[in-house]
């Protein structure tokens, strides 16, 4: 019995330990997330602040200023790019993480049902067993109560048979 217990303990604490791992893990992909996001938005500041650059003749753009925008446009892009697959990892996390609490909640009903069939059949023994006491003691009582008329039959005889003898000798 403590062989099961120390085994089943075991097994919850390496499940418990896997399930603070897996939310580590989790806390961290959200943590690279929101500095992805934050990056974006640093480098989507900085192509805002691109296009307001001029430093062509009479205000206006250079190619060099247009090229350099298109750059910082193209890094938010591939910034959105790594978002995107960041998000996925992390959208993957959370199917993982229901998916074991759809495991669990179908293990816990699964053992639920089980106690209940096992409580079932523990009463229904139960009533068994008391119903053959029931009986028992029926026979021990029944027992007790012919073994007193015999005796009463018995002392009754004796007595009634010492009468008739003393009217005999009385008699006679």
């Amino acid at each position: 019995m403590m062989k099961y217990f120390f085994l089943c303990s075991i097994l919850f604490m390496s499940i418990q330990t896997f399930a603070q791992a897996d939310t580590a893990s989790y806390a961290a992909q959200r943590v690279k997330v929101n500095s992805l996001l934050q990056e974006r938005s640093q480098r989507f500041g900085q192509y805002d602040e691109s296009l307001n650059q001029r430093t062509g003749i009479f205000g206006w753009q250079t190619k060099k200023d247009i090229k350099n925008s298109n750059e910082i446009l193209r890094q938010v892009v591939l910034t959105d790019n790594n978002i995107f697959k960041e998000l996925k990892v992390l959208m993957d996390y959370k199917d993982l993480q229901n998916q074991q609490k759809v495991a669990v909640a179908d293990n816990s009903q699964e053992r639920i049902e089980s106690y209940m069939r096992t409580i079932k059949k523990l009463q229904d023994q139960n009533e068994e067993l008391k119903s053959d006491l029931a009986k028992k003691n029926n026979q021990s009582v029944s027992t007790y109560i012919i073994a007193f008329l015999l005796l009463v039959m018995a002392g009754g005889f004796y007595f009634f048979n010492k009468k008739l003898k003393k009217y005999e000798k009385r008699i006679v």
